[in-house]
Order: C-alpha cells, then sequence, then structure tokens
C-alpha cells in the first residue's frame, strides 16, 4: 500500500533539484526513443523532441524503415535508426538485436510509443529488456510485457519507469478497467509498482506517481486539453530526457508529470482550455524549466 501522497508544488521541485546540465550535448544526456510503426510514425516524433525539451542533449530515433526519412525532416535534431517492419508495419521483433546494440551507446531509452501489434511488442521488448542495464521508460503498449512478464524489469534494479493510460494500467494489473477505477488507480499504481518493480506513473489531470517501495507524489494541474492524441509520448518523453541528464527514476517521473502538467496549464491559457495540440506542449517545457529554477 502507497502511504499518502505528496503533492507536488514548486516549493517540492525547488528543494529536489535534478542535476546540472553539462555544457555539452554529450555531458547533457543521449537518448534513445524505439517505438512506432507504419500507422503511427508520429508518438516517437513527439517523445523525442519532448525529450529534448527537458535537456537532454543528443537524440537517437529507432523505428520503422518507411518512416526514417520524413522523420529526419520534421526533427532534424535527431538520429534515426530504421529498423525491419512485419508485414502487417509493425516493428519486426528481429530488430531486438539492434536495439540492443544502439543502447551500448545511450543513457536512457524509452521502449514504446507507437508501438503497435501485442504479440511483436511482447517479444520485442522482452528481448531488449532482457539484455540491457540502461536505465528505461516503457510507454503504451510496451507496458504488455510487464502484464504478461511482471518481473520482467527487475535486473534493472530499480532503474525503470512505466508510463501508462489507464486501460494499460488495468492491464498490467490484470483486471479491468471499471474495476481499477472502483478500486482506486492510484491503489492499482501502487500495486503495479511494488509487482514489478518499477516506478509508475500514471494519470491526467491529477497523476500519480508510485515507487516499489510505496514512496507516493500526487501532480494535479493541466486541463482537460492534456486528454488529446500524443500527450502521454510526450510525458514518456519528458521523463526520458530527464533520465538521461542523470535524474532517479522517481525524481525523472515526478519532474516529467509536473512538466506536463504545467506546459497543459500555459496553453490552456493561451490557446484554450481544449484545442491545442500534444505537439504544441514540449515548447513550453523550457520556460518551465526555467520557472522551478
Amino acid at each position: 500500500m502507497a502511504a499518502d501522497p505528496e503533492v507536488v508544488t514548486l516549493a517540492t521541485l525547488r528543494d529536489w533539484t535534478l542535476p546540472e546540465p553539462g555544457q555539452g550535448k554529450d555531458a547533457r544526456g543521449r537518448v534513445l526513443v524505439a517505438g512506432g510503426s507504419r500507422s503511427s510514425s508520429g508518438a516517437v516524433r513527439l517523445a523525442g523532441e519532448a525529450a529534448l525539451r527537458a535537456g537532454a542533449g543528443k537524440l537517437r530515433i529507432a523505428t520503422v524503415e518507411s518512416a526514417t526519412a520524413v522523420l529526419g525532416l520534421v526533427l532534424p535534431e535527431c538520429a534515426t535508426v530504421p529498423l525491419a517492419a512485419t508485414a502487417d508495419g509493425h516493428v519486426d521483433p528481429e530488430a531486438a538485436p539492434l536495439l540492443v546494440d544502439e543502447c551500448a551507446g545511450v543513457d536512457a531509452l524509452l521502449l514504446g510509443p507507437g508501438l503497435t501489434g501485442r504479440d511483436q511488442a511482447v517479444r520485442l521488448v522482452g528481448d531488449v529488456l532482457a539484455a540491457i542495464r540502461t536505465p528505461v521508460v516503457i510507454d503504451a503498449l510496451a507496458s504488455a510485457f510487464l502484464t504478461a512478464v511482471p518481473d520482467g524489469a527487475r535486473h534493472l534494479e530499480g532503474q525503470a519507469v512505466l508510463t501508462v493510460n489507464t486501460t494499460e494500467l488495468a492491464k498490467t494489473d490484470g483486471c479491468s478497467e471499471d474495476a481499477a477505477r472502483d478500486e482506486g488507480l492510484a491503489a492499482v499504481a501502487a500495486r503495479v509498482a511494488a509487482r514489478c518493480g518499477v516506478v509508475v506513473l500514471h494519470g491526467g489531470t491529477e497523476k500519480h506517481v508510485v515507487t516499489p517501495d510505496g514512496d507516493a507524489w500526487v501532480v494535479r494541474g493541466g486541463g482537460p486539453g492534456l486528454g488529446v492524441s500524443g500527450s502521454g509520448d510526450v510525458q514518456a518523453g519528458l521523463v526520458t530526457g530527464l533520465l538521461a541528464r542523470g535524474a532517479e527514476p522517481a525524481q525523472a517521473a515526478v519532474w516529467g508529470a509536473f512538466l506536463h502538467a504545467q506546459a497543459g496549464e500555459r496553453l490552456s491559457g493561451r490557446v484554450g482550455q481544449v484545442g491545442f495540440l500534444a505537439s504544441e506542449l514540449p515548447g513550453e517545457v523550457p520556460y518551465v524549466l526555467d520557472l522551478v529554477r
């Protein structure tokens, strides 16, 4: 059972400062984002930009080969790693060894944004996680691996964050979404964190972060506009960028949740409560970082 959560404020973060950014791009951390598919190539772009906006210095994006040329144009700051695709357009699980090799040169890995094909995702994620010790964010459909193998990230010894929506959280716990809501999503997140040995970040306008030991925080804000396609990809990218900078997993999750919420608040005030795009969120993040400092 998680402790009563601490409500995150500016004072919370000012007392829990991030590692100082280095002077060069290598010193600020290297990120690998792995995901996407033929039908959902935008997710990795959103996550990758968010990682850079959180202060990471270098970015590589691994996704299906058909998407890499356009990705290099819309996000010229990234290097691309083309991955083979299945006939249905999913990332081919046979790409796992290539991703493992890529992890040798990065400080944080994001697995999952835009992945499609549950069976393919479970196999890909399982093969990658089994072979790495890199701090990792497990996002979206990549969570299906922990549903199938709850202990699958324990060898990372706490260096893993699970970022999920309500449906994914319930599936990871092995219950229905209605049952998870009836019990309380914070309690379900705490159970998943303890069983899987990962930090869990879940939620929308009220986000919960829970560690395997039961430490808990709640981040409020952002408004209904955060409930838009791609918003979760941005949040996962923020957490990954902070991990790459040297933040511990719980700190990266709490700070990432706060940056995401405050970016939503800024856009709600300037654009409207709904109608802003997930692609507009990352641009707000540097201001929020400076506000906290």
